[in-house]
């Protein structure tokens, strides 16, 4: 095999690229800065080199070159398609420009390029650390870049404001603020992501988000599909899913993908011998569609590689390929019409002690693909970023409904039982921040009722540890009986349920007290409503932890 494909990333993302290419017969070379990258052992050939060493990755494909190969490289997934197109420019190969990339590698100079092309996109700044820490008066004078049409005011005036690194992926970093004490706090954790420790403040976008991905050939643009992304847990932008075909009308798809279209051009990806691919995020505010960001590689996310092969048949990774081997890409024309629902799962901050439900969410009607990120002993934390999540799952079916329920029903089958000893699900539990949320929404009616529950006191000689110890539940009715969920969609008896199974307990309600019965009351409830199922059990385990610590001191 003379025609040799670098694939930047060995990563669960890149695994579909690193298949495609050596099923259509190039020898395939996958480069990683971990040789314990997941996807290692699928390529041809494995060479372990930091992805943000250009030079590095240039002097590697030069030898291939030397050695008399036709070579390609490309990378789907990642945040390096600057490395992709320096490589490929030296080289001569099939691509990008390197400021065509940088364009849509560095997010100041992406809003730059689309105020220059009058394109929809926020007014934004650039900062520092050196300017901080930032003032109102401040934020007109940094670095700004804004037009000067009365209708954009500046977004000094006008909170809340989105900050985020110029440089990652993965929404590390980004997050919504509506203070200028909020984002002097967020500046700093969005410099600290940022390589060149640059960050950009922008207006906020209100509306709903969408993904697309295209393959450019030239100064042709193939459009691949196009996703509604399902955005949770503010101030940050945790995608808890996407689903593919997007349900959005027609004539508003048209405008969002025109701006697409725009924004590729802008940023200078298509256009001339140019060739490579471009994924996109677009918002549709009240007024309008607006580019949220666009990048000059495949999506990441499970889209480019899965979604898209199983929404609609298209192939936008097989596309890439032969075009980074200066071939005229294939397989870019829908064969279906099915739905795609990707969604993930969850958890409270601690560390996993358990993991049950997967063999039950993988033979479950629908279910494609199963990723599991975690493991018995890894820290969890309430996701503020798009790489912290449990793990993912994807479904696909003829039929919308089909696909979406059955991926939220797989999702919510895992169930993660967190170690009872860990003091970081504690302290969870026990605060009152705004973030990370409450499993459940109370209504202040309901919060009432809370606080007039009974706490009643614990017998010291009970052990949760003994048989003749019953366990019963304060009734809360309020509570209980109202329609609430999660913020996984389980409902409260699908989370006493969780419980239930988790500890052994049948939990019934309490009638009345007696000898050796421990009524578990407000605290209980508490850490339910705060932590699902996760804070129940986590409450129950360790007041039977507390216990055997008494009688053993005791005895």
């Amino acid at each position: 095999m003379n025609e040799k494909l670098i694939i930047l990333g060995a990563g669960v993302m890149q695994g579909p690229a690193i298949r495609i290419a050596k099923e259509l017969g190039f020898y395939t070379i996958a480069l990683d800065g971990s040789k314990e990258a997941p996807c290692v052992s699928m390529a041809n050939q494995f060479e372990q080199i930091d992805l943000k060493d250009k030079e590095g990755i240039e002097a590697f494909a030069r030898s291939l070159q030397n050695a008399g190969s036709r070579i390609g490289i490309m990378t789907a997934g990642t945040d390096f398609s600057a490395s992709v197109a320096w490589v490929a420019e030296r080289l001569g190969l099939p691509g990008i420009p390197y400021e065509a990339a940088l364009n849509a590698s560095d997010k100041s100079r992406m809003r730059d390029c689309f105020k220059k092309a009058a394109l929809p996109s926020p007014n934004f700044i650039t900062i520092t650390a050196e300017n901080l820490p930032l003032t109102p008066n401040s934020l007109f004078t940094v670095n700004c870049s804004l037009p000067s049409t009365p209708s954009s005011p500046l977004i000094a005036n006008s909170f809340p404001l989105v900050i985020k690194p110029v440089d990652n992926m993965g929404s590390r970093g980004c997050r919504r603020v509506d203070s200028i004490e909020e984002l002097n706090e967020a500046a700093k954790t969005a410099i600290g992501f940022s390589r060149t420790g640059r960050a950009i403040v922008e207006g906020y976008m209100e509306g709903p988000e969408f993904s697309v991905d295209a393959i450019i050939w030239h100064d042709e643009i193939t459009i691949c599909g196009l996703a509604d992304r399902h955005i949770f847990f503010p101030p940050y932008f945790i995608e808890m899913g996407h689903t593919m075909p997007t349900i959005i009308e027609e004539e508003k798809q048209q405008a969002m993908l025109d701006i697409f279209r725009a924004g590729i051009r802008a940023l200078g990806i298509a256009g001339g011998e140019n060739v490579g691919a471009a994924k996109g995020d677009i918002k549709l505010t009240a007024n309008g569609p607006m580019i949220g960001e666009i990048a000059a590689r495949l999506s990441g996310g499970y889209m480019s590689g899965w979604t898209y092969p199983y929404s609609s048949g298209a192939q936008p990774v097989k596309g890439a390929i032969l075009a980074a081997m200066g071939h005229k890409p294939e397989g870019l024309i829908p064969t279906k019409k099915w739905t795609c629902a990707e969604r993930a799962f969850i958890s409270i901050p601690g560390t996993v002690k358990a993991i049950s439900g997967i063999e039950q969410a993988q033979s479950m009607p629908n279910i494609k693909d199963f990723f599991l990120r975690i493991a018995e002993g890894s820290k969890v934390s309430f996701p503020e970023n798009n790489v912290t999540k449990c793990g993912n799952i994807i479904a696909a079916a003829p039929e919308r409904t089909a696909a979406t329920e059955a991926a939220e029903t797989a999702a919510k089958s895992i169930l993660i039982h967190l170690d009872p000893e860990d003091p970081q699900t504690k302290d969870f539990l026990s605060s009152t921040a705004a973030f990370p949320p409450d499993a459940f929404q109370l209504t202040n009616e309901i919060k009432l009722a809370l606080a007039q529950l009974p706490a009643p006191p614990l017998p010291a000689n009970c052990s949760l540890l003994i048989a003749n110890c019953s366990l019963l539940i304060a009734p809360f009715p309020s509570f209980t009986s109202s329609n609430l969920k999660d913020y996984m969609g389980r409902t409260i008896e699908e989370n006493m349920d969780a419980v239930r199974r988790l500890t052994g307990f049948s939990l019934p309600n309490a009638q009345e007290n007696a000898d050796n019965i421990v009524i578990l009351g407000r605290s209980f409830w508490a850490a339910f409503i705060r932590g699902a199922y996760q804070g129940a059990v986590y409450h129950i385990e360790n007041l039977g932890a507390k216990w055997q610590k008494n009688t053993s001191q005791s005895g």
